[in-house]
């Protein structure tokens, strides 16, 4: 049986889509280029203005989820916040293109780890620049840039899949997330994304929106300790092992969504 359509509804929700990425794009101009300037004049040196950048890179992705919302685009629950307050390295399953937004939204002073091609996007790439996100290049670059970060009081976000979930395939963690946690010894705040009905997923187009609103549900959990994976255990091998039990945590309490 066919879902029926209200096409009002539709129509509203697809230009609240298109007019949501359109206002994504300029907003990744107007920061670099009016933002910024704004943020260099203010007193500070390196670490205040990434400070600041981060500041107006959340907000600027708060009124983002806003107009989404404001549209009938989506809706969303958020469960466990204040679990936040004491995160470092938050890791999170990824089946939409607006994780990553929703999670920066909710997290004062957050870093995350980039794909290298984003800074080649005019759109992003003032953005990150200017907030001094970790660029994914080297590995060992990414484990010190994070031991940094941790030091400076930055919540790491990363999604250990590395990529956008393919819809109707298993869940694949790489082991570059544990190796943060295992070599800069940091315990893990485990985030859970569900989006329902399904968009924005890896190879689909933005246009192509659900039949209704989607509905987000994100429910942060308790710290997931470390200690037993970095004690008496080379750290390969408790990488190797942390992204194992991760992996299976993460799809034994994702099944909870169906």
């Amino acid at each position: 049986m066919s879902l029926k359509i209200n096409w009002a509804s539709y129509c509203c929700r697809w230009v609240g889509t298109a007019l949501s990425f359109s206002l994504f794009g300029i907003g990744g101009i107007l920061i670099p280029l009016v933002g910024m300037p704004i943020i260099y004049i203010m007193p500070g040196d390196q670490s205040r203005r990434e400070i600041r950048a981060k500041r107006l890179i959340q907000v600027s992705f708060q009124a983002f989820i806003g107009f989404m919302k404001f549209f009938g685009v989506l809706t969303h629950r958020i469960e466990g916040l204040e679990k936040l307050e004491n995160a470092s390295l938050v890791l999170a399953n990824h089946p939409t293109l607006i994780d990553v937004i929703f999670l920066i939204s909710l997290i004062p002073n957050a870093n995350c780890v980039v794909k290298g091609k984003l800074v080649s996007n005019p759109f992003t790439r003032g953005p990150i620049k200017a907030a001094g996100y970790i660029i994914n290049d080297e590995a060992e670059d990414i484990i010190e840039a994070a031991g940094k970060a941790f030091a400076r009081g930055q919540v790491l976000i990363v999604f250990p899949e590395g990529t956008r979930t393919t819809p109707d395939e298993p869940l694949k963690f790489k082991r570059g997330a544990a190796n943060i946690a295992i070599r800069t010894g940091t315990d893990i705040t485990p985030v859970m994304i569900d989006c329902s009905p399904l968009s924005l997923t890896k190879n689909a187009p933005w246009y192509r929106i659900p039949p209704k609103s989607m509905h987000f549900q994100i429910s942060v959990r308790d710290n997931f300790e470390i200690n037993q994976y970095v004690e008496d255990v080379p750290p390969s091998l408790g990488a190797r092992m942390l992204s194992r039990d991760l992996c299976g945590y993460f799809k034994k309490e994702l099944e909870c969504y169906g």
